[in-house]
């Protein structure tokens, strides 16, 4: 019995040393040999362990960042802040001093720190409070540890062209598809936000985070410095990211569309506003808004500008443009406008001018004249459609850096001329007054009205000026582009800027009631069936007025369209009206300015 006892503890004892041997060289392993790539995910435990006792304010995420045609900030904006440090509560620091230079009760800046465990913006008022160039240096001057003075990134809470910069979020799945060869690199994870619709999307691969910029500091486990008071700042190697996106908007003529469309009570539709010398998208709105508590919840972050819709008349500059062209059109033509687009009686417009007919809108003379143009030119009507820009995107297009065929504007959809049916006189007949399978975004009509405005020359369309280094040195600025259309001949776009003026100047034309604006405008009305009822059976329709301005010495092409909606054209007309109006005072103050800096000189 003896024997076996002594056996079994002898046993015990080479089972606890074979046991302490392994743990000891366990330890060893963790502790000495790898310490640096530990287990098979090549985890570094050093820095592991640096993190559980580092504390960090993030000064800036790295994600590069959108601004307008005059740099003012679209997504985020900087501006110089003070930021204080839970090790303060910990010191005899100055807040007699600091308060002095923030104007606050320093009492205010005792609770603050008091109440702290990570480092915080100071704050007023629900915002970081926004420091002078005097404040930032008396600051700095203090030389006080735990109490900084920096400029720091902020996302804009006021967004503008939330649909045209579009949204980031993680997504796993599609950031390998995209980067698979980036989570290579250690400041890059599967988890860093992308770009899913808009600008955000087009220019994912520029705007992607070198890293973030981060203050840190060590903590022993109250919270107290654990290697003195040093803060440290962190930040990626490369001082020329992130990058700047300049895009074509201009912020302040957004923000009036924005609150144009809105006071209008457009619910769903917007605004495409063009520059028409440069052809850059100087405004574009789209409703609804995003939903920013749930984004893809609904259709909130469709940008209807950039979607095709049913032009209703507007597409009769197209069969005019036609018409002009093939010699279908003679001074002493007229048409019976007390019948409809089928040759029925019904309307009571009487015998009208080709002129007068596009001024008034006759469907009549479009549906004949679309007739006639089909019979002589099979497949004519989709042919000048696509000379005068509304098939193919317009979006900026070309070679940038190691991208081929890069698009400004990726979700731009294609225009619709014909479906799959059958080519009848009725089917011709409503397509050429836009309606059957016709469908065009608002951006392609804007641009065709820019096209005439110009004299015939068609050009892309670009939403973004330049990408900039963080130093604001230019690292690639997009060129103008002509976009590849045959066009139309110089004689036919006189034709057409002369019945675009007439629908305004004609007392009885569509568009008679923007002839008081204090710009002289040239456009075409459009109201469109959408084969679409609300709950209580009412058709729903497309609204536009698409034109450009002032006629004499064009600058700007507008197009308002308020889509799917039982309301009369009041609301698409008072937001034509009032951006207009709106345009002509803004170009009046800035005349007035350029008059008085030349006085000065």
């Amino acid at each position: 019995m003896h024997q076996k006892m002594k056996g079994r503890i002898q046993t015990l004892s080479v089972f606890l040393i074979i046991l302490f041997v392994i743990l000891t060289g366990r330890l060893m392993q963790i502790q000495l040999i790898s310490t640096e790539s530990f287990s098979t995910k090549r985890i570094n435990l050093i820095e592991k362990s640096v993190e559980q006792r580092t504390q960090s304010l993030v000064v800036e995420e790295g994600r590069g960042h959108f601004v307008d045609r005059h740099g003012k900030a679209l997504t985020h904006d900087f501006y110089p802040t003070v930021i204080l440090f839970p090790f303060l509560k910990k010191l005899d620091w100055p807040k007699e001093e600091l308060a002095s230079i923030l104007h606050v009760p320093s009492y205010t800046l005792e609770r603050v720190v008091e109440s702290i465990t990570t480092p915080v913006l100071l704050e007023q008022n629900g915002q970081a409070i926004q420091l002078t160039e005097k404040q930032m240096q008396e600051i700095t001057d203090l030389q006080f540890p735990g109490i900084i003075s920096m400029v720091r990134s902020f996302r804009i809470d006021d967004k503008k062209a939330e649909h045209l910069i579009g949204l980031t979020s993680e997504n796993e799945r599609e950031f390998m598809n995209r980067y698979e060869d980036k989570i290579k690199v250690d400041y890059f994870s599967k988890k860093t936000p992308i770009g899913v619709t808009g600008l955000e999307l087009a220019f994912d691969e520029f705007l992607l985070p070198e890293g973030s910029t981060k203050l840190l500091y060590h903590v022993d486990r109250n919270g107290g410095p654990l290697f003195g008071l040093d803060v440290r700042y962190s930040a990626p190697a490369n001082p020329y990211y992130p990058l700047t996106i300049q895009t074509s908007i201009d912020r302040e003529v957004q923000q009036i569309a924005e609150e144009i469309v809105e006071k209008a009570g457009i619910k769903k539709g917007g605004i495409v506003l063009l520059d028409i010398d440069t052809n850059e998208v100087l405004a574009m709105v789209s409703k609804p808004d995003i939903n920013w508590n749930d984004p893809f919840g609904d259709n909130g972050t469709k940008n209807y500008m950039l979607e095709r819709q049913f032009p209703g008349s507007v597409f009769k500059t197209v069969i005019a443009a036609a018409a002009i062209e093939k010699n279908l059109v003679k001074a002493n033509r007229s048409f019976d406008c007390n019948l409809n687009l089928y040759g029925e009686r019904g309307e009571r417009q009487g015998a009208l001018s080709f002129e007068e007919s596009f001024a008034q809108s006759c469907n009549y003379t479009f549906a004949s004249l679309g007739y006639e143009l089909e019979q002589k030119m099979p497949g004519i009507i989709e042919t000048y459609a696509s000379r005068l820009g509304l098939i193919e995107p317009s979006g900026w297009k070309g070679n940038v850096f190691h991208l081929r065929d890069f698009k400004q504007i990726p979700q731009e959809e294609t225009g619709i001329i014909w479906g799959d049916g059958q080519r009848s006189q009725k089917e011709i007949a409503q397509t050429s007054i836009g309606q059957k399978e016709v469908r065009v975004t608002p951006l392609a009509i804007a641009n065709m009205m820019a096209t005439i405005a110009r004299g015939g020359k068609a050009m892309e369309v670009k939403v973004v000026k330049g990408i900039h280094y963080r130093t604001g040195s230019p690292l690639y600025e997009f060129p103008s582009h002509s976009l590849k259309v045959e066009g139309v001949s110089k004689y036919t776009t006189i034709k057409l800027q002369h019945l675009l003026r007439e629908v305004v100047q004609n007392e009885k034309g569509t568009g008679h009631s923007f002839h008081k604006l204090p710009y002289a405008v040239a456009g075409k009305s459009g109201t469109a069936e959408t084969g679409l009822r609300n709950s209580n059976g009412v058709p729903l329709v497309n609204r536009w007025f698409a034109g450009y301005f002032p006629f004499e010495k064009p600058k700007y092409a507008l197009v308002v369209v308020d889509l799917e909606t039982e309301n009369s054209r009041k609301a698409m007309a008072n937001a034509f009206y009032q951006m207009v109006e709106n345009i002509f005072e803004k170009d009046k103050h800035n005349e007035t300015l350029k008059e008085g800096k030349a006085l000065l000189q």
